[in-house]
């Protein structure tokens, strides 16, 4: 058994039109939800072996939150993969295929619309959008990462910010 949890990268800001799309920094409502969210994955028992992320600025902000939030004695690793940038949800699919099988738990951050379409890919339940700081799991009945089809994958959480904020500001 393997576990994927697939996490949209916090609210951006779009104050500075002259930055492009991939160097936007979180918002004030992205600095406060990344942590927190990072802070209830951590303390659902959250520990990936492996955390897979945009390099998009917003998506390395909430991905170093996260790993912040797993602690000092966390011995996973983070890395940054410049395909998961505006990838289609078969382009993440193919990248979750090629990791090693030594990881057990993986945690990819990402992008909408690649994270909503891989989530629904996945999932019998149909979700209409993973919000920004959303994070959904599944359990795969899998060994190898090679193997992973929809078939095998069971939604076990889909959380988000607004569960715990509900009037959301900017």
């Amino acid at each position: 058994m393997k576990t994927l949890i697939l996490l949209r990268h916090a609210k951006s800001s779009w104050k500075d039109m002259s930055l492009a799309d991939f160097d936007r920094p979180l918002n004030k409502r992205g600095k406060r939800d990344a942590p927190f969210m990072a802070q209830r994955f951590q303390e659902e028992g959250g520990n990936p072996d492996l955390i897979l992320a945009s390099p998009a600025l917003r998506t390395k902000l909430t991905a170093e939150e996260f790993r912040q939030a797993l602690g000092p004695t966390w011995t996973g690793k983070l890395e940054y993969q410049s395909e998961i940038y505006e990838a289609h949800y078969h382009t993440l699919l193919e990248l979750i295929k090629l990791q090693s099988d030594d990881v057990q738990t993986l945690l990819l951050v990402g992008h909408n619309p690649g994270l909503t379409s891989l989530t629904n890919f996945f999932s019998s339940a149909y979700i209409e959008n993973v919000p920004t700081t959303g994070i959904v799991g599944f359990e795969l009945n899998i060994d190898q990462w090679r193997h992973l089809s929809a078939e095998l994958a069971s939604l076990i959480f889909f959380d988000f910010p607004k569960n715990y904020f509900p009037k959301q500001g900017s």
